[in-house]
Parts: structure tokens; C-alpha cells; sequence
């Protein structure tokens, strides 16, 4: 599933490709990617003649605007977004697209059909789900030590399943908490609030510094994932213990190891690691 860093790459292409493009209008061949409205012609009609004037991102969802609305776009496990001429062949796993007034398409595909669209007036999109419930984003302000010391002194949950919760900090998924907690030296088994004061701002450091770097360097290609320009990501070159089960810690040479934590696949260093 794309992370922060991967959604947030895609928002960066998206705004080369479709910023100020006006909707000529809409087609939905999956009705039950669509969310909101529960009528998929009232959200085909509400977008004609619309024009894409931002992208924004919350967490791992992206914001598409226009002069009316705002469309919250979760691609989940396999969604992708491409910029195409109306000539060209259409992919059997393109479920919506978006015909432009300039002849150009954007199109929406999805092999796995998990993804989710909700459109809303623009000014409503953070009042309603699925934003509503998000904790804060990592690079805002509102992402302090002290508000994730304080999140996590409340859980018994081990570490990783707490990071995994989208209340206590959006855009984190099972690549970057593994990053992260490797950096920070924290097992992922570790009671969240067995945490010391210490832990906590070496884990929150870590957080903002994994990320960020991710950010630069496109994302992670894990299976799957390219921006909306048809490229990969590269940070996953630079992974420390993610899909590495195995291979010899960048640090200490030990063997990665890999368990099952809260229902997701874990790789630690056993020795930089320690529970």
C-alpha cells in the first residue's frame, strides 16, 4: 500500500500534469470505488466542467480540487493514477477516468478495485470521513514529542501496531514504521508505554527523518508502486530492514530476522534491536 511518501510523490506529478485542465466529463466503470455520493451519476454530474486547480494530500489519501469540490482519493493496496491521451487503448483494470475539454484522460486504475473516492463540497472534506478520524501529519506543526509521548503512554499495544494507527500519526504503513523503528533502535514488540522519554524523541526524530528522505527520493517501488509519470520510486535502495528478512544488518553484520506483529509481516535486527 503507498505510504506518505509514495502518496505524497504522486501529488508532486499530479500537479505537473492536471493542474487547471477542465473536466469535459466523467466515467466510472467500478461503481463501488465511489463512496460518497451514494450515486455514482451525481458524482459524475457534480465534476462536468469542474477544473483541477490543486492536489493536496492528507496522510496517505489524496485531495483532488476544483472550484467546487474536493475528491478523497485512498488508492489502498494497488491504485494508480495516469495521465493519457483519449486515443490511446484503455487498461482492463481502468475503473474511472476523467475526460479533459483538452482531449487528454486522467485515469484511474486498479487491479485489486480497493480503492475509494468521496466527493465533497471543498471546506467539508476534513469534517467527514474518511479524514475526520486522522491524527496529525508529520511534517505539521501539530506532530509534537510531546503529543506522541502522550498517545503512546496510553496503549498497552506493542510499538508497531501503535505507529500503525492512523489516529496517532497519519501517513506511516508497515515499510516505514519498520524504518523507522530500526533507526531509532526500538523492537517492535515493545509495549508502547514502556517507552522512555528518550525513546519517544529518538523515535519521533527518526519518524521525520525517514520519511523525508523517502520523500526525496521518490518512495519506495515495493511490487507495484510508480508515480503518476510512470516512475519509480528509489528508496528502496536505501532500506535498512523492510523486505531484507535474512540478509546482514547495514550496522552489525547479524542475520534480519522476520516476525508476524499484529497481523504484519516485522523484519528487526535481533541485535540493534533489543525487546
Amino acid at each position: 500500500m503507498p505510504e506518505l511518501p509514495e502518496v505524497e510523490t504522486i501529488r508532486r506529478t499530479l500537479q505537473e500534469l492536471v493542474i487547471n485542465k477542465k473536466i469535459d466529463h466523467v466515467s466510472v466503470f467500478w461503481p463501488k470505488i465511489v463512496k460518497h455520493p451514494e450515486e455514482v451519476s451525481q458524482f459524475k454530474d457534480a465534476l462536468v466542467g469542474q477544473t483541477i486547480s490543486d492536489i493536496g494530500r492528507r496522510g496517505k489519501f489524496l485531495i483532488l480540487y476544483s472550484e467546487d469540490f474536493a475528491l478523497v482519493s485512498h488508492l489502498r493496496m494497488e491504485g494508480k493514477y495516469g495521465l493519457f491521451q483519449k486515443t490511446e487503448p484503455v487498461d482492463k483494470h481502468t475503473h474511472v477516468i476523467f475526460h479533459f475539454t483538452d482531449g487528454t484522460e486522467l485515469r484511474y486504475k486498479d487491479v485489486r478495485k480497493f480503492g475509494t473516492m468521496h466527493l465533497y463540497l471543498k471546506g467539508n472534506e476534513f469534517d467527514l470521513l474518511p479524514l475526520s478520524h486522522l491524527g496529525p501529519e508529520p511534517f505539521s506543526d501539530d506532530f509534537t514529542i510531546e503529543g506522541l509521548s502522550s498517545k503512546l503512554s496510553k496503549t498497552k499495544r506493542n510499538i508497531k501496531a501503535a505507529l500503525l494507527d492512523q489516529k496517532v500519526v497519519v501517513g506511516l504503513g508497515n515499510i516505514y514504521v519498520d524504518e523507522a523503528l530500526f533507526r531509532a533502535r526500538i523492537h517492535p514488540e515493545r509495549p508502547a508505554d514502556s517507552l522512555t522519554e528518550n525513546e519517544i524523541a529518538k523515535l519521533y526524530k527518526e519518524i521525520l527523518n525517514t520519511l523525508s528522505e523517502a520523500v526525496q527520493k521518490g518512495g519506495s517501488t515495493i511490487r507495484s508502486y510508480v508515480n503518476s509519470q510512470g516512475q519509480i520510486g528509489m528508496f528502496q535502495l536505501e532500506l535498512f530492514v523492510y523486505g531484507r528478512k535474512g540478509e546482514a544488518c547495514k550496522v552489525c553484520s547479524s542475520p534480519l530476522e522476520r516476525i508476524v506483529t499484529g497481523g504484519r509481516g516485522t523484519v528487526f535486527c535481533p541485535t540493534c534491536q533489543v525487546e
